[in-house]
This record gives structure tokens, C-alpha cells and sequence, in this order.
């Protein structure tokens, strides 16, 4: 029988490594480390033709992160295996896996301190992604290892300037609600960014950036 604790083990808590690799053993699901996807964490992809289960999740997540998500991605396929369309993807009867797969890594001192704590919060109502419960989000950022200069929108000072992946530029005003008003300062549009968005500061002045307004 197969083993991939070692593999494992080098994206998740070394104590995790083998449950996940009998897990994976157990469900014959392809199971493969994906390069960075900013759209998500992990991937389901439930049995279709010659393809068994398939779980997908990003190499760059922290130990913590990606065990979570790939938990989180388990989940779907025991309640696949269980419903299979039938049930919501992310519904009472996921919710219910999700808590039942996540009890023996909590009982087992897997997390540290804060991240047990954040996590046990959110398990009372787990939702579709980690990243959307923005307390569990915050405890888990503190935990890479990796920076990439990126900061999250909510630390910014308000008039700060920054800008995402794809080039465009934008000035961070004043939180409305969960969300942070940012004109773009190309277009001079405005867009609701979520606090915790990873955006990376620019380093020129204000008065070096053209804040002229496009004419449609």
C-alpha cells in the first residue's frame, strides 16, 4: 500500500501527513500539489468518465492553510461519495463532514494555539472557503513564511496607493461596511475591496501619479 506521508509532510504538520495519506489511499483520489490559483486555496472535482476524485491544493499555503483546505476539500468528497448530487456543495451535509473529518486533528493538538481557537469558531458555520471567515484568515496569514511584499488592504493607511497583480492602480479610502472604497486612478472608478485583499504598496507620491479622468 502506498504511503505519501513524506511528500505530505512537507506542505502539512508533520503529525497530519499520515492521516492524509491514508485518506487519499482510502478514497483512490488524485491528489496533486497545484501552483498558486489567487481564485482559490484547493479543488474538488467529483468523478466524471475514466477520472476518479480529484483534489487539487495550492503549493504556497502555509503548513496549517493547506491542511485545512485540503480537509475542507475532502469534505466535498465524502459527501459526495455519500449524496452525490444531491446535496448542496457546501450545505448542511458538507458542513457535517467537514466537522466529523476536522475533530481528530483538533483532539490531537494538530494547531497551534491561535489557529485552534480561530478554527474552532469557525466550524460552528463553516462556509465555502477559509478565506472568508476573515478571523480564522488573519490568525493563518500569521503563520506563512514566505512574504511577498503583499499587504492586506485593511492595514493600509487611507490615501495609500497601491497596486494588484494585473497592473492596475488604485487609492484606498474609507471602510464602508466590511469593505474598503479604492478608486481606480486610471478611471477614477470606484470598486469595494474586501480587508483582506493582498495588494502590494507603491513606493512614488500621490502627485506622481496621473489622476486625470478618461473621457468615455
Amino acid at each position: 500500500m502506498p504511503d505519501y506521508s513524506v511528500q505530505l509532510s512537507k506542505y502539512m504538520p508533520v503529525s497530519a501527513a499520515p492521516i492524509i495519506s491514508q485518506w487519499i489511499v482510502n478514497s483512490g483520489c488524485l491528489f496533486r500539489i497545484s501552483k498558486h490559483r489567487s481564485s482559490k486555496f484547493g479543488d474538488y472535482r467529483p468523478p466524471y468518465g475514466k477520472h476518479g476524485h480529484r483534489i487539487s491544493v495550492n503549493h504556497n499555503l502555509n503548513p496549517y492553510a493547506f491542511l485545512i483546505t485540503t480537509i475542507h476539500e475532502f469534505a466535498h468528497l465524502k459527501t459526495w461519495n455519500s449524496y452525490k448530487n444531491k446535496a448542496k456543495p457546501h450545505g448542511k451535509e458538507w458542513k457535517a463532514n467537514f466537522r466529523q473529518l476536522m475533530e481528530p486533528f483538533i483532539r490531537n493538538g494538530i494547531f497551534p494555539d491561535d489557529v485552534e481557537t480561530a478554527l474552532v469558531h469557525y466550524m460552528n458555520n463553516p462556509a465555502a472557503s477559509s478565506c472568508t471567515d476573515l478571523s480564522l484568515f488573519r490568525v493563518l496569514k500569521q503563520h506563512d513564511i514566505q512574504k511577498n511584499g503583499a499587504q492586506t488592504v485593511e492595514k493600509l493607511p487611507e490615501n495609500t496607493i497601491f497596486t494588484l497583480k494585473n497592473g492596475r492602480v488604485f487609492q484606498r479610502k474609507e471602510k464602508i461596511r466590511k469593505r474598503y472604497r479604492c478608486v481606480e486612478l486610471q478611471t477614477q472608478r470606484i470598486y469595494l475591496f474586501s480587508p483582506i485583499a493582498e495588494v502590494t504598496v507603491l513606493e512614488y507620491p500621490i502627485n506622481s501619479v496621473n489622476l486625470t479622468r478618461h473621457s468615455s
